[in-house]
């Protein structure tokens, strides 16, 4: 309605704007030499508005005949991006479907449309990657590390390559020139922390591993590699403060002050660690300075008296006492021992041992023996230092296995549980003490 009022306005306007023309009267003259011509206002003035439209079409009809070619390269440029667009979706819908062929033909297409941009050569490279093709796809990741806009993503994927290989000297070199173009990226964080434990770049690892990761095992096999005396000193303190419960830690670290000659410090480190998670392996310092049985009996009574209930302080306590010739003491550890249900074969083979203390050589103690035998035959095995991977067991907690060379496989565990598919240090599949350095 309002538009139509609008339309009758400007109606009226030109009508009425006409009609004062037409009475205004008047001429217009122009004489250009004996030539004459005379007309009225309002016919000079029309012509003089038709004269202003035919030079303005010729102008646009001019105007637009230039522009014709440019407009149709536009209309060539997008045809050639949206069909480019559309293979670049193809070739992403046929990698998502794993058809590496079908993929590597939308990608040539694309290239063909769209030339050699970052997208087209990023996912012509993943298209030869997936097809096998493993050296088409580094000289397309070369391409685009040449780039200044792509520069990363090449690589990237060279690193990846690179890794994927084995060829971890070529990899430390990229990961360098990533960390050049991209400080801080946390992927190439990762991957440099992966690349750290498997060229056993301890402190470097350490450096580089997560908050939330196990740091205990980092340092301590960093001050393993660290020439320098205080620094390993160093790096074994962080480590038992890293995780007290970490036996080898609390053991290196107790060693390490012993060394510098405070052997009170270093037995409380091991009293400490023993109060986090009781570990035979603690004893052993512990007691090394006491070679008088009973003497003994008292030292590992001072070192289990934060923790007597644990399972490791029974059996430490019965194996002293034992040894003292304390029967009855040790038999009461024991047996409480077995009524906790925490028993394994070293608590039954103790007692077998502890009937023929007793009993010497009796049908009585042979008939207790072989009972606790019995006993000791189907319990649980004790636990060890055992490689997850290959099912090694070790005297000593180690960074990498030396039976199958695998990092981080290492753990204190009762049963063996060999897993032959887990990913070595920096896979997702790892166990052990180090299996959250990388995240």
């Amino acid at each position: 309605m309002a538009r139509a009022i609008w339309v009758l306005l400007l109606l009226g306007i030109g009508t009425a704007a006409a009609m004062w023309l037409a009475e205004l009267g008047g001429t217009v003259e122009i004489k250009v030499g004996d030539a004459w011509i005379g007309t009225s206002f309002p016919i000079a003035l029309l012509i003089l508005c038709l004269a202003f439209l035919v030079l303005h079409g010729i102008l646009s009809l001019i105007g637009a005949i230039r522009r014709w070619p440019g407009r149709a390269r536009n209309r060539r440029a997008w045809r050639h991006r949206h069909d480019g667009d559309a293979a670049l979706t193809r070739a992403l819908v046929a990698l998502s479907a794993g058809t590496a062929e079908a993929a590597r033909l939308e990608v040539r297409k694309a290239r063909k449309l769209l030339g050699d941009t970052p997208q087209t050569l990023l996912l012509a490279a993943e298209a030869e990657r997936l097809s096998g093709h493993d050296e088409a796809a580094a000289a397309v990741f070369r391409q685009l590390a040449e780039r200044d806009d792509a520069r990363f993503i090449g690589l990237r994927g060279l690193l990846r390559q690179a890794m994927a290989r084995g060829d971890w000297n070529a990899a430390l070199a990229l990961a360098k020139e990533a960390e050049a173009v991209q400080p801080g990226a946390s992927w190439l964080r990762e991957e440099r922390a992966q690349l750290a434990l498997q060229t056993r770049n301890w402190r470097e690892a350490l450096s580089l591993a997560p908050a939330d990761a196990p740091r205990a095992p980092l340092a301590l096999a960093a001050a393993g590699q660290e020439p320098d005396g205080a620094k390993a000193a160093e790096l074994e303190r962080q480590a038992f403060q890293a995780d007290a419960t970490f036996a080898p830690a609390a053991i290196a670290h107790a060693r390490r002050l012993r060394g510098e000659g405070s052997p009170r410090r270093a037995k409380g480190v091991l009293e400490e660690a023993w109060a986090a998670a009781p570990h035979p392996d603690l004893a052993e310092p512990y007691l090394a300075d006491d070679t008088d049985p009973l003497a003994r009996v008292k030292a590992v009574e001072l070192l289990i008296r934060r923790n007597p209930t644990a399972a490791e302080s029974r059996l430490l306590l019965a194996r002293v006492s034992l040894a003292a010739g304390l029967t009855g003491r040790a038999r009461g550890a024991l047996e409480a021992v077995v009524k906790s249900g925490e028993a394994d074969r070293r608590a039954y083979l103790m007692l077998a041992e502890l009937e023929e203390a007793e009993h010497g050589e009796t049908a009585e103690s042979r008939a207790a023996q072989a009972r606790w035998l019995r006993e000791a035959a189907g319990a649980r095995p004790e636990p060890r230092w055992r490689c997850g991977h290959c099912g090694t067991e070790h005297r000593r907690w180690a960074p990498v296995c030396e039976a199958c060379d695998t990092a981080g496989r290492i753990a204190w565990a009762a049963e063996p549980t060999v897993d032959r598919d887990a990913a070595p240090i920096g896979g997702k599949a790892i166990s052990g003490p180090l299996q959250a350095v990388t995240g």
